[in-house]
């Protein structure tokens, strides 16, 4: 992953910018992009400083705090689709998408398995599933010997 620039670089680019320059210019001198120039006065002017964002880390999930009430809600209702609990979720507030709904009950290790009654029935030509394999019956051989010609 590609490195941050200096906050030196930065803060030169941001006076710049202040002292009056355009950005395509500064953009120009400084040889970096035109966006990056646009985003680190943008980011000067709402923080009071151009310095870059931390990097990597651990994010919390967005729905960490919900996470009581959705595990109480799935244990009411077992069946709730993933779509039905966004919508609920939209209704308190709180506006996620499908994907972090699906990834918060992914990492919580709860899938939502389709159940056997609801599966496709099979053709009509496919006859009843093998039963299991049972132990070989023993055979009990007659004492008389046997002679193959």
């Amino acid at each position: 992953m590609a490195r941050a620039y200096s906050l030196d670089l930065r803060e030169r680019v941001v006076a710049a910018v202040s002292a009056g320059d355009s950005c395509r210019k500064v953009a120009a001198v400084f040889k970096v992009s035109v966006a990056s120039v646009v985003k680190w006065s943008q980011r000067a002017r709402a923080t009071g400083s151009p310095a870059a964002r931390p990097m990597g880390g651990n994010r919390p999930y967005a729905l960490a705090g919900q996470r009581d009430w959705l595990l109480k809600r799935l244990a009411d209702q077992p069946d709730v689709t993933l779509r039905a609990l966004v919508a609920e979720l939209a209704a308190r507030g709180i506006k996620v998408s499908y994907y972090a709904v699906w990834h918060f009950f992914e990492h919580e290790g709860i899938s939502f398995k389709k159940k056997p009654s609801r599966q496709r029935a099979g053709s009509a030509r496919r006859g009843k599933a093998a039963g299991t394999v049972e132990a070989p019956a023993t055979h009990v051989r007659s004492k008389t010997a046997r002679v193959h010609r």
